[in-house]
């Protein structure tokens, strides 16, 4: 199994994970009076778990574009030759 293949992978769990704690019955849990720092608990749980996917999001994301931009530099540096590797 490729990286890439695991980011992608990554990113349905990701998914699964956002409609999982978007669930209405989860939801009611926070649907309550109570205030924490003077925002209701239902909105600042929406809104932390809605910052928190996308920052795993990005996470995964960067994680992407890394894996894709590394064979490029290892194509590059087998392409010279040995003693131009060892000064670098």
């Amino acid at each position: 199994m490729t990286g890439r293949d695991r980011s992608n992978e990554r990113l349905v769990a990701l998914f699964l994970l956002g409609l999982l704690l978007f669930l209405p019955p989860l939801l009611l849990v926070f649907n309550r009076p109570d205030r924490v720092i003077g925002i209701p608990a239902l909105y600042l749980y929406i809104f932390v778990v809605w910052a928190g996917l996308i920052a795993l999001s990005a996470l995964i994301s960067a994680r992407i574009g890394r894996e894709a931009e590394a064979p490029a530099d290892t194509a590059a540096v087998a392409d010279k030759p040995l003693e131009e590797t060892s000064r670098a």
